[in-house]
């Protein structure tokens, strides 16, 4: 196995902090049904709060079945796995998120302990692999793609 380099660490770093702010733009924004597919491929896997998802089809299905949401990311964390070069990342990100207009959204006879509207924690793990049929991203990133990825939601 290839031991991790200082360069591997500066790009994994790098490009966590470049995904996760394209990735939860693309989620939150009213063209996500056509974004957010962009970030897999064919052979991808989502498994969203423990139901499975394979491909970009089935991501464009799952979001435009989601109403708007808006991701408050409070803390990633990425780690390269050895192997490739560029390597492939694994990136955890914790936060909360709001589905549809908040609370203030919801009609009048929503029950008070409802957890429509109302913020959310989630946990989110990705396996991202370098595209090496695209060109780098700015900053000379290598492009990725999502291989793998599960959301959960903790609270």
């Amino acid at each position: 196995m290839t031991a991790l380099t200082k360069e591997d660490i500066e790009i994994a770093t790098r490009a966590a902090e470049h995904f996760t702010r394209l990735y939860y733009t693309a989620y939150d924004s009213p063209t996500r049904v056509d974004d957010v597919p962009n970030f897999y491929r064919p052979n991808s896997a989502m498994t969203w709060n423990g139901n499975p998802y394979g491909g970009v089809d089935a991501v464009r299905e799952l979001m435009a079945k989601m109403p708007p949401t808006k991701h408050e990311v409070q803390s990633y964390d990425c780690h390269p796995i050895p192997g490739s070069q560029p390597p492939s990342l694994l990136i955890t990100v914790s936060g909360s998120v709001t589905h549809g207009g908040g609370p203030a959204a919801n009609p009048a006879s929503t029950p008070a302990k409802s957890v429509d509207g109302q913020p959310r924690v989630f946990t989110q793990t990705f396996i991202l692999s370098p595209d090496s049929t695209t060109p780098p991203a700015s900053g000379g990133l290598p492009t990725y793609y999502i291989t793998a990825d599960t959301m959960r939601f903790v609270g």
